[in-house]
């Protein structure tokens, strides 16, 4: 069975792809969850990762790392990951590969971290020029293929690769159109994402690197974790 290396749930927005697009298209893997170093974890992530990072993916003896990697890596065995259709699958690719690489101002000031509630008076131009692009993918997608997933009926790995990006939603309230807000929140209820934000609840570990993250971000309103 594919075994699935991540870390911190309430933090890890990179492990939270391929882990949340093989639970919604009922792939079967074994999760095996290391806290990052600066939170309680002893462990070497390079045991397991040759980049010494997560996500990190076991199949027998071939490893695969990077999420975009392990996303085209699975697809090979489940074409389902990707949309049937070629226009609609091209799309995806692109705006899973943008998301992926770009988007680096809001992921400086808006780290994921679920269990919290911020609020940020004033944003920067360059992260609200972000989570502008943002909300432009999702509405493209969205009024292009039909919904409620962002190429149509099915969820692919382009709604896995924004995945994250709805509990930045939640953590920060971001400006937002109407559409872009309703989808991030269906995202927020599929019954993986509730599984996933259950168990980030629950951790007990803190990473200072992340909290401070927070703390940069803007004022802390809400600590929901144990």
């Amino acid at each position: 069975m594919i075994k699935l290396h991540i870390a911190n749930k309430n933090y890890s927005s990179w492990s939270l792809r391929p882990w949340v697009l093989m639970r919604e298209l009922s792939i079967p893997f074994e999760e095996a969850l290391a806290p990052f170093p600066g939170s309680g974890g002893h462990g070497d992530f390079h045991k397991f990762s040759p980049t010494g990072r997560v996500p990190c993916l076991i199949d027998a003896d071939q490893t695969v790392w990077d999420s975009l990697a392990i996303t085209e890596y699975i697809a090979e065995i489940f074409p389902a990951v990707w949309p049937k259709d070629r226009s609609a699958r091209a799309w995806a690719r692109s705006v899973a590969a943008e998301m992926h690489s770009g988007f680096s101002s809001l992921r400086d000031t808006c780290g994921m971290n679920c269990g919290v509630r911020v609020r940020i008076a004033n944003y920067p131009a360059p992260v609200l020029a972000d989570w502008a692009r943002i909300d432009g993918v999702w509405n493209e997608g969205l009024t292009r293929f039909g919904g409620p997933f962002l190429t149509g009926a099915a969820f692919t790995a382009a709604d896995a690769f924004y995945a994250p990006v709805s509990f930045r939603v939640q953590t920060y309230t971001p400006p937002l159109s109407a559409r872009a807000a309703a989808y991030a929140l269906m995202l927020l209820g599929l019954r993986s994402m509730q599984d996933w934000y259950r168990a980030a609840l629950a951790e007990s570990w803190r990473d200072e690197a992340h909290e401070n993250e927070v703390r940069r971000a803007g004022e802390l309103l809400q600590d929901l974790r144990s």
